[in-house]
């Protein structure tokens, strides 16, 4: 211990650490950003300073605006006023809407398109925007009803009626088939009566269920829930220029190809290509026509004569007979008055009996040449159905009539040329008079003596009568 530096101290267990601000810090990268955190600091203080709390008023509405207030945020409808809302909600018989007021609205199925049947998601979808008409504020279970319908209606009318006015054409999809026509989607019902659909009469009308038309409105009745739509006379209007032509080149005279488009009472209708033409059921045959469909069918090519063409209405008269032989002309070209033919009674009448006497040709019978002896009524001589030999002994083509007599048949004569051959040609002389027996299945010559001994009325009736 002697030897140690008495100036020397030694340490003391109570002398203190040194603290941790004496201590040298080590340099790091954190010294550098002091400056930065400093100058945010400095940031948020001055805003601290700045901010000013706004002062709060518990009553800053009076109970007037306050009412106001919430007028404004609830809609307010009325029975009749039109709303505007999304769709909510799709079920099978209803549809919700939310129209801002204070219960949702609802539109019955029923009331959610013109359309019969239709389904509600075919018809609307999920947030949708749709238009509706109040039909009740609230209805007994307290619900808002609407319709879409009937909204659709009301704004459709106008618009409607605006074409209408404007003598325009309105579109729209089939949607049904009735009877008489079809019901066209226009915003509400139009009936498109099936005469009006096309230029020509369609007969069957289901092929246009679904498809987009264009129709002129032709009748308009708001308080009858009526609108009367003609498709033709669009198609008439847009086609006016080609069916002009197609006049234009339709001279009288001439004979055209056509197809039956229809067959109505009073005659039939023939398409020629371009337009139709009407044969009047007196120009469809020379003989007598109880029907047009007993001549012709739909479908049928025929060939046809132009008598008449009216361009200012349109129109086209046309002739079947016209292109057909003339009965009555060919019938005066191969008789002569004084031949004695073969015919059936088809009617009497109370001056004498009808005849046939040929394909379509009837002639008369007066009742003053039915019989040598005075007769009373037809009945006494003739009846219905029965075949006989007549003579011709009038022919008057421009008339279109023929006299017969049963009488002057009953005296003999000359038998008509397609009479002969039933006998042959051997039992007749050069001028036509009978000669020999009568052939096997032939009538009976009118005049043959049957040598009975009659007189002469029991002569007539007879070998007048087959």
């Amino acid at each position: 211990m002697s030897d140690l530096d008495p100036n020397l101290s030694v340490p003391d267990d109570s002398t203190p650490e040194p603290t941790p601000a004496e201590e040298t810090p080590e340099p790091s990268a954190s010294a550098e950003s002091l400056p930065a955190e400093e100058s945010a600091s400095e940031t948020a203080d001055e805003m601290t300073e700045a901010y000013e709390p706004r002062e709060i008023a518990l009553n800053d509405l009076d109970d007037e605006a306050l009412a106001a207030a919430y007028s404004d945020s609830v809609v307010t409808v009325e029975e009749g006023t039109m709303v505007v809302g999304r769709v909510v909600r799709i079920d099978n018989d209803e549809v919700l809407i939310d129209i801002g007021f204070k219960s949702e609205g609802v539109i019955p199925s029923r009331e959610l398109s013109i359309r019969n049947d239709a389904d509600p998601g075919d018809v609307v979808a999920i947030h949708e925007e749709v238009e509706a008409l109040v039909l009740q504020k609230e209805d007994k279970e307290g619900r808002l009803i609407l319709s879409k319908k009937r909204a659709q209606y009301e704004r459709a009318w106008g618009n409607v009626e605006e074409v209408k006015a404007a003598g325009g054409v309105v579109s729209g999809t089939v949607i049904e088939v009735v009877k008489g026509g079809l019901i066209v989607d226009i915003g509400l019902r139009g009936f498109l009566p099936a005469s009006l659909v096309d230029l020509r009469r369609v007969r069957d009308l289901q092929p246009f269920v679904g498809s987009k038309v264009e129709a002129k409105i032709i009748e308009l009745d708001k308080n009858r829930n009526n609108v009367v739509l003609s498709r033709r006379a669009w198609l008439e209007e847009t086609q006016k220029e080609q069916r002009e032509e197609f006049l234009d080149n339709l001279k009288p005279g001439e004979v055209r190809r056509g197809t039956v488009s229809s067959v109505v009472p009073f005659g039939a209708f023939i398409d020629l290509g371009g337009m139709d033409g009407l044969v009047h059921v007196s120009e469809l045959s020379w003989r007598h026509v109880d029907h047009p469909s007993s001549v012709v069918s739909v479908g049928d090519e025929v060939d046809v004569q132009v008598l008449e063409v009216d361009p200012s209405r349109e129109r086209i008269s046309l002739s079947l007979k016209a292109t057909q032989q003339d009965p009555w002309q060919e019938f005066a070209a191969s008789h002569r008055v004084g031949e004695l033919v073969y015919g059936r009674v088809t009617k009497l009448v109370p001056f004498g009996a009808f005849v046939q006497v040929g394909e379509s040709i009837e002639g008369l019978t007066h009742i003053s040449e039915m019989s040598a002896h005075h007769v009373e009524v037809p009945e006494q001589v003739v009846t219905p159905g029965e075949e006989l030999w007549v003579k011709i002994i009038d022919i008057d083509l421009q008339r279109r009539r023929i006299s017969l007599s049963i009488k002057q048949a009953a005296e003999g004569g000359v038998v008509s040329a397609e009479f002969q051959e039933a006998f042959g040609e051997h039992a007749f002389d050069d001028q036509g008079n009978y000669l020999g027996a009568v052939a096997e299945g032939a009538p009976a010559e009118p005049g043959e003596d049957d040598g009975a001994g009659t007189d002469e009325v029991e002569n007539f009736e007879a070998v007048a009568r087959v």
